[in-house]
């Protein structure tokens, strides 16, 4: 079956594991999250491990069985360590300030975004142009980076816009080069 779904998950000292069924519930240092999973998955706790068993062979549900740990492994790793994502901001007169628990955006539009993060989600900013967002469920940690970036993508031309740390931008040459070079 999957590579991926046969490996145990180690649980770390600090982390409380309760299994209901198909319901999942951890608690570490960093909170509680909990999940219902797929019925056809035994999810087991031996040896200081969790283990993800299916309960038929099926090949219907082998995308299932490696999803099934790895969403698992996001749960053990979000209550005991947290999730961190940093968003860049690039561009002249482009900044990011916290109003509250609002993040303020100017971002070359002739208004302010104002943005309210979701519960379960720390928005920092250390300076104008660096956003740090925290937390310990990495689907919403990655989908409330995702937003903030979709209100000023960066454009290719000049590279300005919201983006993720370490992100590459293609850039492109622009019309008074590409003429130049005919």
């Amino acid at each position: 079956m999957s590579k991926i779904g046969k490996k145990p998950i180690p649980i770390p000292d600090d982390v409380q594991l309760e299994i209901e069924s198909t319901k999942v519930k951890l608690c570490g240092p960093k909170g509680c999250l909990s999940r219902e999973f797929h019925p056809d998955f035994d999810i087991q706790k031996k040896n200081g491990n969790i283990i993800v068993l299916p309960k038929k062979k099926s090949g219907s549900l082998q995308p299932y069985y490696g999803l099934t740990r790895a969403l698992l492994a996001n749960m053990v790793k979000g209550v005991s360590e947290g999730y961190t994502k940093v968003l860049e901001i690039v561009g002249v007169g482009y900044r990011a300030k916290m109003s509250g628990d609002m993040l303020e955006l100017s971002v070359g539009f002739s208004h302010p975004i104002i943005y309210k993060p979701p519960d379960g989600v720390n928005i920092t900013v250390p300076d104008p142009r660096r956003i740090t967002i925290t937390g310990i469920d990495k689907e919403l940690v990655g989908n409330t980076a995702s937003v903030i970036r979709n209100f000023k993508p960066p454009e290719p031309y000049k590279g300005k816009g919201i983006r993720y740390q370490d992100e590459y931008v293609r850039r492109k040459q622009g019309k008074r080069a590409a003429a130049i070079g005919v």
